[in-house]
């Protein structure tokens, strides 16, 4: 510390780089890091007195810091991917923002009409699980369905945010796999209870900052896949409301932080609009794969009671 600033808070300060970032557990302990080729650099162990966890790290310029970019041009990894157990991405964030019918196809098989505005509800960070965590068939409900996302991860604060400056708040993005109970979802005209069972909402593996992607101006492919069937593809460009303006919007009546996330929506070939209907099963392996992110996998379990 210096002055009451971290050390990276002056001469190790740079321009910001292209990461893939994850939260996970090794050992007893809960860390996060950036992803080369064969494992993890660990830079909670490396630089844990300036950044608790992925979530301060963004939220105090760590992607800017030199001392990263020199740890990861030496390409060590400190921990194979089989070594760790992924966490959330953002395993604490202030808030989850996931908006509803976001693409034209998925609107046109749910029977709704497009909405004026973004549909936002809110999932609760309990409900996350990471890549290679178990989805959980809760024992509620045999209508466990998938949803293959592109989520935003926010890396600046904001309230009010115009829509031509909203990518500047961005860190980065992810894949997410928003699972939604369906009948709990349809108790009410609120979502909440049919989007936050224990384990649904697969997040990960990892996310890739806003320097080496940029869906806005190169649209990225979306699929997902269930026990290898594709079930969903399409590209982001095809959003109703497109990232911009989903900032915009939510940033009007919630103050954005670091490390909030928000989905963005699912394309249509969802499991509930099928003919015959396809909800998931313990035994089956869900994927989303993202274009120039990775790709996302959870096997779904019976959850225990």
């Amino acid at each position: 510390m210096r002055n009451g600033a971290t050390v990276c808070d002056e001469d190790t300060r740079g321009e910001s780089i292209a990461l893939k970032l994850a939260s996970f557990r090794t050992g007893s302990r809960t860390s996060f890091g950036a992803a080369l080729e064969d494992g993890f650099v660990d830079l909670g162990a490396r630089f844990g007195e300036d950044y608790a966890e992925l979530r301060s790290f963004l939220a105090k310029g760590g992607p800017t810091d030199r001392r990263v970019r020199e740890l990861l041009e030496k390409g060590t990894a400190d921990a194979g991917f089989d070594d760790v157990e992924f966490l959330p991405v953002i395993p604490n964030p202030d808030k989850i923002l996931c908006v509803g019918l976001n693409y034209r196809d998925h609107v046109e098989e749910t029977g709704r009409q497009q909405a004026e505005h973004p549909t936002v509800f809110i999932r609760l960070a309990g409900s996350q699980v990471g890549h290679r965590g178990p989805l959980l068939k809760p024992a509620e409900s045999d209508r466990l369905d998938f949803e293959g996302e592109l989520a935003v991860v926010i890396g600046k604060a904001g309230r009010r945010i115009k829509a031509e400056e909203a990518l500047s708040h961005v860190a980065g993005y992810a894949c997410y796999n928003d699972a939604s109970v369906r009948d709990w979802q349809r108790h009410t005209s609120q979502w909440g209870p049919g989007k936050n069972f224990m384990s649904t909402g697969a997040f990960g593996p990892w996310m890739v900052t806003s320097d080496d992607i940029d869906p806005t101006a190169k649209p990225l492919k979306l699929e997902t896949r269930v026990n290898g069937e594709v079930m969903q593809r399409t590209t982001t460009d095809r959003m109703i409301f497109p990232i911009a303006e989903i900032i915009r919007y939510v940033s009007t009546f919630a103050m954005l932080q670091p490390g909030d996330v928000i989905v963005t929506g699912t394309p249509g070939g969802v499991g509930a609009a099928r003919d015959p209907q396809r909800f998931l099963e313990p035994g089956d392996r869900v994927e989303v794969e993202i274009e120039g992110i990775g790709t996302l996998v959870n096997d779904v379990k019976a959850e225990t009671v």
